[in-house]
């Protein structure tokens, strides 16, 4: 499983393994959690690097309705995952 970090909000680094990726509406989303197997806390970011950049930025998706949808389009494409916010 793939490992990305994240800079937080006050600088830190922050691993997450990405569980999954898809793309909505011409926008990429990608679901991330901090363990690699087992119960974790899941994120779901949404990719807002600008045209052209070669280092992707991404944003949480803070949205509840936004979160519940994404949330369904994800336990779809990964059958065999429990996923539960």
């Amino acid at each position: 499983m793939e490992k990305i970090r994240f800079k937080g909000d006050l600088g830190e680094e922050i691993e997450l393994y990405v569980i999954d990726t898809t793309k909505l509406a011409g926008e990429d989303y990608l679901l991330a959690s901090d363990v690699e197997a087992g119960d974790g806390e899941c994120y779901i970011f949404k990719d807002v690097s600008p045209e052209g950049s070669e280092e992707a930025v991404y944003e949480p998706v803070t949205d509840d309705s936004a979160l519940d949808y994404l949330l369904s389009v994800f336990a779809e494409q990964l059958d065999d995952i429990d996923l539960q916010f």
